[in-house]
């Protein structure tokens, strides 16, 4: 028998409800049973006490023997604890797969060095080889290129790291993480925009990795009547041949899973830093140095400077604002916090770097060619040899390969997964995403440099903007950085993020009022409004800044009129090390 002053500390005794008249909530995922209103006998191993009484038995585990006194597990340096919480818990099936739960320790191998090579890997590629480049053809000078796309990703860094916590503190995915804040249910709007915009750009990505195909063909075929554009097709029959071919054969990687995306970014890196070296030595010997870059002075006035500055650092802020959004998907494997923080600082400063190379060794081509060439892979074509074809199919395919399947499959993947546990695995997922990414027909988007940045980039911010800004506003100002994790994984009417039947309608206003202002600009951008007044132009030159202000914003002042109250409570996280 036991002392009746014992408090004992359960975890939550599910299934067996029927104890709910002797148990009250503090806090809701644990229950405290006091023994001094019913008779108990107490048994108790240095694992696993059992409470016997009217004939029903309620199992806990603990990882120390009883004292006078058993309090719950919050302080534990054991992580497998707080795994096998989340294990013991029945999360609703609809809500949950393999792909979807909390990461395991085994898991959480991602050290500081892995997280930065998956951004070598990510920026690494033509597009950001092209868009500091694509500034410089707008007329700016060749440093404030370089200056914008740095500054661009120092603000993006922000968010990156913001959103990547909650990743490495409880295990959890983006769509898991989108739940807390818009719904069980409503996570999937969110999500399944984020998802359409990786679509769009793994579209870019393989059409790019699709002319690489293209570089290797002999020329009777590339001078043929199958590489004359078809009007309706929008390009030819033998470039969109590369296009499937490429898309076919980069879905072998993905059925591998996240670790062999893991493997593939650590193993790319050295390969890509050293082809990317190679190309910026070749450029400084053949042109006699960077001259003929640092002469790229400004073609533009003051006014128009300006004019185009912000648009500019919003289109880049966008470039990785969509991986921003869903980091979790990859935090959630750091092996803590410090190997998040350190491996995400890499952004600006390899963005920097490489953007510098591809000016440096585009702005060079005047010398060597006679013209302009800002495409590198027609720029390896015009080098020409075998061996120079070789490294370049290598370089570009494996450039493509690291850019396309972290940052445009993951999060799609995940966000149909959250959408049918039951009827998408992450493979599905990922096959899905690629259909979609030919629907978004990539080789349209690329044909400027100004429907690149302005109509792609610029445009989507205004759809991730808001859904950051209510992310963060959420985890940091509303729930106070806690989280009930088994939560996260009921469909219970009294489950804290079930809201309004699984939606939280003040999220929906607010992302909603978020995206309107920005409307009227797009459409003129794309041609359907001749023309809008000014203040809608200057919304949609700062579209991703404006929504998430304003949609963050919006969603702290309507939560806290609504009485929506900072959780105070004790938390499970999965794990405690580093967080």
């Amino acid at each position: 028998m036991v002392s009746n002053s014992l408090s004992l500390c359960l975890h939550h005794p599910h299934p067996y409800n029927d104890l709910s008249s002797e148990i009250f909530t503090k806090p809701k995922n644990l229950y405290y049973l006091r023994t001094s209103s019913i008779p108990t006998t107490l048994t108790t191993t240095s694992t696993k006490i059992i409470i016997s009484t009217k004939n029903k038995v309620v199992h806990s585990l603990f990882h120390r023997r009883c004292n006078n006194t058993l309090s719950p597990m919050a302080s534990s340096d054991d992580q497998s604890h707080f795994i096998s919480q989340f294990d013991d818990f029945q999360p609703d099936p609809s809500l949950t797969n393999d792909d979807l739960k909390p990461t395991t320790t085994d898991q959480r191998n991602f050290s500081g060095w892995e997280m930065a090579s998956l951004w070598i890997g990510l920026v690494v590629g033509v597009p950001s080889y092209y868009l500091a480049g694509s500034l410089v053809d707008l007329g700016m000078a060749w440093w404030q290129g370089i200056a914008i796309v740095v500054i661009a990703n120092l603000i993006t860094l922000v968010p990156l790291i913001l959103i990547g916590q909650p990743g490495t503190k409880y295990g959890i995915s983006f769509p898991i993480l989108a739940r807390s804040s818009f719904g069980i249910r409503g996570a999937h709007i969110p999500t399944l925009l984020r998802a359409l915009v990786g679509c769009g750009w793994y579209g870019i990505e393989t059409w790019i990795g699709g002319e690489a195909i293209f570089l290797l063909l002999p020329k009777v075929i590339k001078e043929s009547s199958l590489s004359l554009p078809l009007s309706w097709l929008g390009t030819s029959p033998i470039e969109f041949t590369c296009f499937i071919t490429f898309w076919i054969a980069q879905l072998a990687i993905v059925w591998k899973g996240m670790d062999g995306i893991r493997e593939l970014e650590k193993y790319s890196a050295p390969i890509l830093i050293a082809l990317t070296s190679c190309l910026l030595i070749w450029s400084y010997v053949k042109a006699g140095g960077f001259g003929h870059m640092f002469n790229l002075s400004s073609r533009i006035s003051s006014s128009q400077f300006w004019s185009l500055f912000f648009p500019s650092i919003t289109a880049n802020i966008s470039f990785w604002a969509t991986l921003a959004l869903n980091i979790p998907d990859f935090t959630r494997y750091a092996k803590s916090q410090n190997d998040q923080i350190i491996g995400q600082i890499g952004l600006p400063i390899f963005m920097g770097l490489f953007t510098f190379v591809g000016l440096a060794v585009t702005s060079s081509t005047p010398v060597i060619f006679g013209h302009v060439i800002s495409n590198p892979i027609t720029l390896l074509g015009e080098i020409g040899g075998l061996l120079t074809i070789i490294l370049a199919i290598i370089g570009i395919s494996l450039a493509t390969i690291t850019t396309n399947i972290a940052a445009n499959v993951v999060a799609p993947a995940n966000a149909l997964v959250n959408l049918s546990p039951s009827k998408f695995t992450f493979r599905r997922g990922a096959l899905l995403t690629a259909l979609l990414g030919i629907a978004f027909q990539p080789w349209r988007l690329l044909k400027s440099s100004e429907s690149f940045v302005y109509t792609w980039l610029v445009g989507y911010s205004a759809i991730l903007g808001p859904i950051m800004g209510i992310l963060l506003a959420d985890y940091y100002l509303i729930q106070g950085m806690n989280l009930r994790i088994k939560d996260l994984y009921t469909l219970s009417p009294s489950g804290a993020y079930y809201y309004k039947s699984g939606y939280n309608l003040v999220a929906m206003f607010a992302l909603v009022i978020g995206i309107l202002p920005v409307i009227p600009g797009f459409l003129q951008n794309v041609g359907i409004l001749s023309s809008i007044p000014k203040p809608f132009t200057i919304i949609y030159n700062n579209a991703w800044f404006f929504s998430l202000f304003l949609a963050g914003g919006l969603y702290c002042i309507l939560s806290f009129l609504k009485g929506k109250k900072k959780n105070q409570q004790h938390i499970d996280p999965l794990l405690t090390n580093g967080c």
